[in-house]
């Protein structure tokens, strides 16, 4: 079995500099890390990770926590957090909360028994002060949620103004009667949104009342359910704001059901662009969240700041909107 001494030997250089090949080091020239990996492949020598860990102090690995693992939405976050930390040769190891407080700290204490450099929380339910308090005990950067705090960083979207492009297409569009189907009202991202709704409306000079919004979960079946509800508090709608493109798709089934025509009698708009909002019919408009590019970032700032890497890093996201055909102009008369 081939020995790091070895590889030194042959790549002609000193055993510390392959440590820092194998660690992912960026103080190694672009041509020095070639010859230390031809010699290691040429050998057949892979590196013990164990032996890694002891010497380094670090497992070489980053923690994710998520509140679901399905869905179009949580793939594209996890796949684009873990690309960015295999390419530097590191491991993500990921726990489901399912939304639930006492699963998500449960979570956390697991992540950190595994011995994890640092995490990444797609956090909903534990406190600014609790995640304050955790960012004292290991590195971590929070996903889509921003914290008014110096202690923990966060990679976050302006749900603000992606309530407000939403709102403000279908206005552009002629609509003056335009209901909300909001997610849940615990969450903050789903406030964040019907904020940006609401103060489109006003900056438009219409009126916003209680019966335009009807609060629901981020799934296909609540916004059937709440597609119903909506038209009977506020039935001279002409076009829907929800707050993911489920919900619009579910309140889509449902207008369908009750012979509305999408868009002719009704305009509806989602969020988060999945990808197959293109290929529903009508293709849905929504509001673009780049996730994927998001998740990736924060994995290159834990990069820079755990293993001392040196990435640009973005923390702030701005949403797009997204026109396709589920929204048109009102039928007149």
């Amino acid at each position: 079995m081939a020995t790091i001494k070895q590889v030194s030997e042959l790549a002609g250089v000193s055993q510390a500099t392959v440590s820092r090949v194998m660690n992912g080091s960026a103080r190694v020239s672009q041509s020095t890390r070639e010859r230390v990996e031809s010699a290691m492949t040429a050998l057949g020598y892979t590196p013990n990770a164990f032996a890694q860990s002891l010497a380094s102090n670090r497992s070489n690995t980053v923690g994710l926590i998520v509140s679901e693992l399905h869905g179009p939405y949580y793939g594209p976050l996890m796949g684009g957090l873990e690309q960015v930390l295999r390419d530097n040769n590191k491991y993500l190891l990921i726990a489901s909360s399912h939304s639930d407080e006492k699963m998500e700290q449960e979570a956390v204490d697991f992540l950190l028994s595994r011995r994890c450099d640092a995490l990444v929380l797609h956090a909903e339910r534990l406190s600014d002060e609790a995640l304050e308090d955790l960012a004292q005990r290991v590195p971590l950067v929070c996903l889509n949620r921003h914290i008014d705090s110096a202690q923990v960083d966060s990679v976050h979207l302006d749900n603000l103004m992606g309530g407000h492009l939403a709102t403000e297409h279908l206005i552009g569009l002629g609509h003056r009667h335009i209901g909300c189907i909001a997610g849940p009202s615990w969450k903050q991202d789903a406030m964040d949104r019907v904020q940006g709704y609401r103060n489109a409306l006003q900056a438009a000079g219409l009126p916003v009342t209680d019966a335009q919004i009807v609060e629901s979960d981020y799934d296909e079946g609540s916004g059937y359910r709440a597609a119903k509800q909506l038209l009977q508090q506020f039935p001279q709608a002409t076009a829907i704001v929800a707050g993911d493109d489920d919900i619009a798709i579910g309140a889509m089934g449902w207008l369908t059901e009750q012979g509305y025509q999408v868009p002719d009698d009704m305009s509806v708009i989602g969020y988060d662009d999945v990808p197959y909002a293109h290929y529903f019919s009508p293709s849905l408009s929504t509001v673009g969240v780049p996730i994927a590019e998001m998740a990736a970032m924060a994995g290159r700032h834990i990069l820079n700041r755990v293993y001392g890497r040196g990435f640009d890093v973005q923390f702030a996201f701005q949403p797009t909107l997204v026109a396709r055909n589920s929204s048109a102009a009102p039928r007149r008369g």
